[in-house]
């Protein structure tokens, strides 16, 4: 658990979605929501404005959640009728997003922790992550989602410096050399929308990065 903790209310825009594998429910049709997510930051350590999260700096996080999922239709990609989703797609009829492992609400939220939790890192520098995601379809109906690992890698941070603080060792570091070290370009820490294309972005969505 982190030290400090602060929230976020962000709108996702109106999105349609169709759950093939609900045969027994109407969320077998194409349905649409007026999604909300709340992201919960943590971090030990305060900015230097004695913030969590500034705020003020995610407007490119809300924008790309916003392309993401405003006024998009959400498939899964083992959808039996993907090909008739991508036809409309190309005559422009729909803005296709396709999830690799399948649509609903939980998916949503894992979909938004894993691009918040990447740009917050990114612009942090590691300081701060997103502790969960809380999407809402409607005021009656919402899912999280959280990442145990971010708890290891902490634990594992927190074991790391007190050993270091004793002097205390178990090998020697492995020395990295400089031509073994990516040379990426560094990128404003968002992934890649899923989706086939888009009639007005370029190749933006090219391509299923993610579930």
């Amino acid at each position: 658990m982190s030290k400090y903790q602060s929230t976020k209310v962000v709108e996702l825009g109106s999105c349609a979605f169709r759950q093939w594998r609900a045969t027994h429910s109407h969320c077998q049709y194409l349905h649409g929501y007026q999604l909300k997510a709340k992201l919960w930051f943590g971090c030990n350590e305060l900015d230097e404005k004695n913030w969590c999260v500034d705020f003020g700096g995610l407007k490119e996080l809300k924008q790309h959640l916003k392309e993401l999922f405003d006024h998009t239709t959400t498939v899964a990609l083992d959808d039996p009728e993907l090909e008739t989703f991508k036809e409309l797609d190309k005559k422009g009829l729909v803005q296709l997003r396709v999830f690799e492992d399948g649509v609903g609400i939980e998916r949503v939220a894992e979909a938004v922790y894993k691009q918040a939790n990447d740009f917050i890192k990114f612009h942090t520098k590691d300081r701060c992550w997103v502790e969960k995601v809380e999407v809402f379809e409607h005021e009656d109906n919402s899912a999280t989602y959280s990442d145990c690992s971010n708890e290891v890698v902490k634990d594992i941070s927190t074991t790391t410096q007190a050993l270091e603080q004793t002097k205390v060792t178990t090998s020697k570091p492995k020395v990295v050399k400089d031509k073994d070290v990516s040379k990426k370009k560094p990128s404003k820490g968002l992934t890649d929308l899923p989706g086939n294309s888009t009639k007005t972005k370029g190749n933006w969505f090219g391509g299923t990065t993610w579930g």
